[in-house]
């Protein structure tokens, strides 16, 4: 790893480098490209996950630990030590290191023989991801000048879509004609190559470059290392992101946003192949172009439209994700009582264009909040707190109600009542559901009775389950409202603290 770019205090500052704008495309784009690996090695378990618990005998429960907490926790735990070297050494070859390491965990995942195998896998998985976002978003934030930096995180946060829109097509492609583990094989070996291209072509800027007027100044507070000093520059983070009223609610809104979605995610593709008895290449086509695409859309939209409205009050920067993902749940809504799958696929166009506004406004202000030697640490911050909660929570907590509302289905058929079922979750039945129907299926000879009362409640339980996760939402928006009261005089003074005009 190469030493600090930082230049020590007191030392003449060397010749100041001059970057195209196609040579800051030609970054973004890479960065855009490991991305969406990340997320195609993420995610893909959504989409081959029914596949995963019916040749494993799992429950959804664990299908969700599987995609949620056995990945999230050393995602979570070490993103911040990564960051903190990301702060004083090379940021690239860090990037690089770590696309490597997931990639190789994520082949990996193809050979396990059991649950446990692959959920140790999957904790190799986060190990490597921990190493992308927070040295990225530091990157781009020396590349990107603030009125441009919502726009160009929003293209990186691109990749969040993108990589989810392949992993379904070809996790389902692969499922239509391999298996679940040549899936994992595939998708994990191209990081190799993504690595090399990073590592060859993206250059180390100094910190703070797109902030001339704050470089000097921010260089002199930067303190010397110690191990002191670093908890004392986490502290500072912290009280930034936590201290701060409009912070703190963008904190949460980002968090209780990404539970919902990752939550509900995690078992839209495993709906759409027991509600409509589709293949898992229909599946992976309705759900990653039909979902992603829109997606995509409003991924982009969100960092566009924030820069423009920020012209008229920074608290745009909260106020559009507010009004996007609360018009984003009825469309959800939608998408799973849709009597059709075309109807459902038709529907699951229009969530992801309001919904996914957030993205590039919330690590925006972020980035704006800190200093520039403080911005990897921030992200990992967020990143902690977000996944541990969110990515941790998110699908274990949707598969636990899952499993308790198809409990509830197969002990009451014909008693739909969606409200009677979320009383159902406390009652413990969710084991009687698993015996009666292993990984979701009745057992091989089964009456055709036994067959459909299976299916039929783990259909219901499953759009119950979705719809409940994505509520969650909602509480979500409510928190970015409030972080949109006194947003424009936080980064105001963040902005004189830097030392900008």
């Amino acid at each position: 790893m190469s030493s600090s770019t930082t230049t020590p205090v007191g030392a003449a500052a060397p010749p100041r480098p001059f970057y195209s704008e196609n040579y800051k495309r030609l970054v973004l784009f890479l960065l855009v490209v490991a991305y969406t690996l990340n997320f195609i090695d993420r995610t893909i378990i959504s989409t081959i996950g029914q596949a995963i618990k019916v040749d494993l005998k799992i429950s959804d429960t664990q299908l969700g630990l599987l995609g949620g907490l056995y990945f999230a926790l050393l995602y979570t735990m070490l993103g911040i030590p990564i960051a903190r070297l990301a702060e004083r050494f090379s940021r690239v070859n860090i990037i690089a290191v770590s696309i490597v390491i997931w990639s190789g965990f994520t082949a990996l995942c193809g050979t396990a023989s059991n649950f446990v195998h692959l959920a140790a896998y999957r904790f190799g998985v986060g190990v490597g991801e921990a190493g992308l976002s927070p040295p990225a978003h530091s990157l781009i934030s020396d590349y990107f000048e603030p009125k441009k930096r919502a726009s160009a995180l929003a293209v990186y946060s691109f990749g969040i879509p993108l990589g989810s829109m392949f992993g379904a097509v070809i996790g389902g492609f692969m499922l239509d004609h391999f298996t679940w583990r040549t899936a994992f094989m595939l998708v994990g070996i191209p990081g190799i190559l993504v690595a090399i291209a990073l590592k060859l072509v993206i250059k180390e800027p100094p910190r703070g470059h797109s902030e001339p007027g704050a470089e000097s100044a921010e260089a002199r507070a930067r303190p010397p290392y110690s191990l002191g000093a670093e908890f004392r520059e986490m502290g500072a983070v912290i009280a930034t992101l936590f201290g701060k009223w409009p912070v703190l609610n963008m904190v949460l809104g980002v968090t209780l946003v990404s539970f919902a979605g990752y939550g509900g995610g995690q078992f839209s593709p495993p709906y759409f192949i027991r509600t409509f008895n589709l293949s898992y290449g229909e599946v992976g086509l309705i759900t990653g172009l039909a979902g992603g695409i829109s997606s995509g859309i409003g991924t982009l939209l969100g960092g566009w439209l924030t820069d423009k409205l920020a012209r008229f009050g920074p608290r745009w920067y909260a106020l559009v994700p507010a009004i996007g993902i609360t018009l984003a749940f009825p469309f959800i809504v939608a998408v799973y009582v849709a009597p059709t799958w075309q109807m459902a696929a038709l529907f699951l166009l229009l969530p992801g264009l309001f919904s996914y506004v957030y993205l590039g406004p919330t690590f925006g202000v972020i980035q704006n909040m800190v200093p520039t030697y403080r911005r990897a640490t921030a992200t990992a911050i967020l990143f902690f707190f977000l996944n541990l909660i969110a990515l941790g929570g998110g699908p274990p907590f949707a598969g636990w109600v899952i499993d308790h509302f198809a409990a509830f289905h197969l002990a009451h058929p014909g008693q739909p009542g969606f409200w009677a079922a979320v009383q159902s979750m406390f009652a413990g039945e969710a084991t009687s559901f698993q015996t009666a129907c292993p990984g979701g299926v009745a057992p091989a000879g089964a009456p055709a009775s036994a067959v459909a009362a299976c299916d039929g409640s783990l259909v219901l339980a499953t759009r119950h389950g979705i719809i409940l996760a994505y509520a969650v939402s909602l509480w979500g928006a409510l928190h970015y409202f409030l972080g949109s009261f006194g947003l424009a005089k936080a980064l105001a003074k963040a902005r004189a603290d830097r030392g900008e005009a």
